[in-house]
């Protein structure tokens, strides 16, 4: 994930979740060993690959089913009293990192709707139509945007959000291949969420491995710089092999025409978001002003009215509807199902609803195999079997940080589970930190955009779900599938393959000789 956390003084990221066992913590035991504890997450990725893979069923309330009834079932393995079983999954979904991210997708989602409604899916066409940039390049040029803005922001969860509402119909409208630009937009959140030092990836690859910030970030500029260069010629090409969807002249030609570039003028409120972000404001507070400078121009633009940010759908009956039905933000509605709240921010909020349910349940079930055991025997059995020179305990740690992200699906949570293994890996052969945070947030990056049921891909197709109802010209059956866009996430497969390359070659190997990592920088 790369939400901004700021992580306090003295605090331990591993004792914020499932890496570090604290004194009192519960512990689960089940019938047929510790492994058995892997049961709920394990049916769950099941459930995921059948739903997505094989009957190509993007929901997440599907998601949600599934991963609900393999915590009741598994409930049937544990030992004894159920009830460790229980508060286990309560500890689970009240970890911070599980919060962080559900809180910058709201943040974001509400942002984006701003945004998008106020006109600047309009202005970015314009601006393409004027430039003459094409269905082609769209992709490569969306790529190297949201790369800039989260790796300024320094939340990938909110910049997928933020760009699958604005950049996405934008490019189908030009002619873009919709696959190849969904991941083009997850791997410039790749880019930034493993580079950005505000990330909370960063932070907690630096602080589990006892390195400061600034060096890990520059001594990762190298691995993240091969994989984008590659990754951006791959977009360029392949924007000009795959083709886009047939979109109805007549409806392209009406949006192209009400394309006005004053809807440019929210590219001012991205760059607040970006500037606060950099100025180290929490990414809470960063996100705010571009809602607040967002709101601003709308209303003072006449893109919006208030009552498109916020409306009050009253019932007749309601006391004082009547008389206040003059108000801008209220009005007065016969329809009982019309009844409720809308508006921009409104939206924004209710496309993460489902979302933030499966990440906490999926953290809960995460937290059973933590207290279980079974993470614990898998990680020592790769120590013990495979770690058996520099080269194999690299490849080691490469490939065990890339199983437990595609087991604990949001990325922060999945480094801080495997944080304290990398460290332990790595200390045996003397690998210095910066080299261990490195392979550490390399994978947890990466992988957290690209498998179907990861955090990442989900904010990302949680928010197109939304876009069908506020386009005419862009239906259902324009949106892409999680499982179409994981071959496509260029930056997330050359980012764990320069690792790979870079632990078989020795390419940025350094030892704990070769430089020492100052005091460890918590932010």
């Amino acid at each position: 994930m790369s939400e901004n956390g700021e992580t306090s003084p003295g605090d331990d990221p591993s004792d914020q979740f499932v890496g570090g066992e604290t004194e009192g913590s519960p512990h689960v035991e089940f019938y047929g060993g510790r492994g058995m504890s892997a049961f709920p997450i394990a049916f769950f990725i099941v459930w995921a690959i059948v739903q997505t893979a094989l009957w190509r069923i993007g929901d997440t309330g599907g998601l949600i089913v599934g991963i609900l009834i393999g915590l009741i079932v598994g409930m049937f393995f544990v030992r004894g009293n159920w009830q460790s079983y229980a508060n286990t999954i309560f500890e689970g979904m009240t970890q911070p990192v599980a919060v962080t991210a559900i809180v910058a997708w709201i943040w974001a989602g509400m942002f984006a709707q701003l945004l998008q409604d106020g006109g600047f899916v309009g202005g970015l066409v314009w601006l393409a139509d004027t430039a003459g940039i094409g269905a082609a390049l769209f992709p490569a040029i969306t790529f190297v945007l949201a790369a800039v803005f989260t790796t300024g922001i320094g939340t990938g969860y909110g910049a997928t959000v933020a760009f699958v509402g604005l950049f996405f119909p934008a490019g189908v409208l030009l002619g873009a291949n919709p696959v190849l630009l969904f991941g083009a937009i997850l791997s410039g959140a790749i880019f930034g969420d493993n580079l950005a030092p505000v990330s909370d990836t960063t932070i907690v690859s630096a602080v589990t491995q006892d390195a400061d910030i600034g060096g890990v970030v520059a001594s990762r500029f190298k691995y993240v710089i091969i994989a984008a260069a590659i990754a951006f010629v791959g977009y360029v090409i392949a924007g000009g092999a795959m083709s886009g969807l047939e979109i109805g002249a007549e409806a392209q030609a009406i949006f192209l025409e009400s394309s006005e570039a004053i809807g440019l003028v929210h590219v001012i409120s991205m760059l607040a978001v970006i500037g606060a972000a950099i100025a180290g404001r929490h990414i809470v507070e960063a996100i705010s002003w571009g809602i607040v400078i967002a709101v601003v121009f709308n209303l003072g633009f006449g893109l919006t009215t208030l009552g498109d940010i916020v409306m009050f759908n009253a019932p007749p009956d309601a006391p004082l509807s009547e008389p206040l039905a003059g108000l801008p933000i209220l009005t007065v509605v016969e329809d009982p199902d019309a009844v409720g709240v809308t508006g921009s921010l409104m939206t924004g909020v209710a496309g993460f609803l489902e979302l933030s349910i499966l990440v906490l349940l999926i953290i809960g079930a995460a937290q059973i195999m933590i207290r279980g055991g079974a993470f614990e025997v898998l990680l020592e059995w790769s120590i013990e079997n495979l770690a058996t020179n520099v080269r194999n305990a690299e490849l080691t740690m490469v490939g065990s940080a890339a199983l437990i992200n595609a087991i604990i699906t949001i990325n922060t949570a999945a480094e801080v589970a495997i944080g304290p293994y990398i460290s332990k890996i790595g200390e045996r052969f003397n690998l210095n930190g910066y080299r261990r945070a490195n392979i550490l947030d390399g994978q947890t990056a990466a992988l957290g955009y690209i498998f179907p049921w990861s955090g990442g891909v989900l904010a990302g197709y949680s928010a197109m779900q939304n876009l069908p109802g506020e386009y005419d010209w862009l239906d259902q059956s324009m949106l892409v599938t999680p499982i179409d866009v994981v071959p496509f996430v260029f930056q997330g497969w050359l980012l764990v393959a320069v690792f790979v390359v870079a632990a078989l070659t020795g390419f940025g190997r350094e030892y704990v000789i070769d430089r020492e990592s100052e005091e460890v920088a918590r932010v």
